[in-house]
């Protein structure tokens, strides 16, 4: 990664001029070892921040087209309960869930670059952060148990964090946004989550998932309005 080679070539140069600092100092020119010596420790100091920024990063996978990220099925416990199962893509790491609701939700950050950092070639890169249930009816949602879950970490310098707070000082974070994709839940329905550039899109992936997506847009669409 971009930022671990940054992050190493800032610690060897850093590094080179502390050893300068210290031969000018046996010399006895201490202003010119002054200088170096300040020189070599800010180089350690961003090295250090290119370090735990890069360590972030690391939650994030590399996003170059439409792929794949998860499959997810669901089987009933109760009214309005439902296991789910989530086998992240790739890696096939399994979580299992209890969701209380009728719909089932998965969000994800994605970042973007421009400048510098895209001619660099740097790709986008997304994270799964999280699972949830959530109702369809607004006064449940309102009132009735929430079941929300962390898909990942967030170790090292929060990139995400600082690109909000200071837009202005990270212009090479082109888009810095969240996305969600969110269906309803069916015993025995599994879904594949896949996700592009423009964020989440979620799929049934047999009878029961889409009879259930059936089901849940039969509302929606007998209240559109007509086209003339």
């Amino acid at each position: 990664m971009a930022a671990d080679a940054i992050a190493i070539l800032l610690a060897l140069f850093g590094l080179l001029l502390l050893t300068l600092s210290c031969q000018r100092l046996l010399r006895a020119r201490f202003f010119a070892a002054g200088g170096s010596a300040l020189a070599g420790l800010l180089m350690l100091a961003a090295a250090a921040v290119f370090f735990v920024l890069s360590t972030n990063l690391h939650t994030y996978a590399r996003l170059t087209h439409e792929e794949p990220v998860a499959q997810i099925v669901f089987e009933a416990r109760g009214p309005q309960r439902f296991r789910a199962t989530l086998a992240q893509i790739p890696g096939g790491e399994m979580q299992t869930f209890m969701l209380a609701g009728d719909e089932w939700q998965l969000d994800a950050r994605i970042l973007k670059w421009r400048g510098w950092a895209n001619l660099l070639g740097l790709n986008a890169r997304y994270r799964l952060e999280r699972m949830s249930g959530r109702y369809r009816d607004i006064e449940q949602e309102r009132h009735k148990e929430r079941t929300v879950y962390a898909l990942s970490e967030n170790p090292g310098l929060d990139l995400w964090r600082l690109s909000a707070n200071y837009p202005r000082r990270l212009p090479f974070v082109d888009a810095m946004y969240g996305s969600a994709a969110y269906l309803p839940m069916a015993d025995g329905a599994r879904f594949e989550v896949s996700i592009t550039a423009a964020g989440l899109i979620a799929r049934p992936m047999n009878e029961a998932a889409g009879s259930a997506v059936d089901t849940w847009a039969l509302p929606a669409a007998r209240t559109a309005p007509r086209r003339p």
